[in-house]
């Protein structure tokens, strides 16, 4: 199957770029499951909301779990 040798020989950067983060990290990056966390939290916030005025709302909104995110991966040992 030379077609699949060359599309995972040239897959393999993507496939181990996990590897460039700190070894902590890796563990996190095997898995959607925080990511499926994060998405539903967005949803439940939208959803709670309902209408979005503008652009710098939906910012503020969204941002609010994505910022919490970040700050627990920053504090995370």
């Amino acid at each position: 199957m030379p077609k699949l040798a060359n599309l995972m020989d040239n897959a393999e950067q993507d496939v181990l770029a996990y590897m460039t983060f700190p070894k902590p990290h890796w563990t996190k990056l095997h898995t959607t499951n925080p990511n499926e966390r994060l998405n539903g939290e967005i949803k439940r916030c939208t959803e709670v909301v309902g209408i979005i005025p503008n652009d710098v709302a939906i910012a503020t909104l969204v941002g609010a779990p994505l910022l919490e995110q970040n700050n627990e991966w920053a504090v995370q040992r």
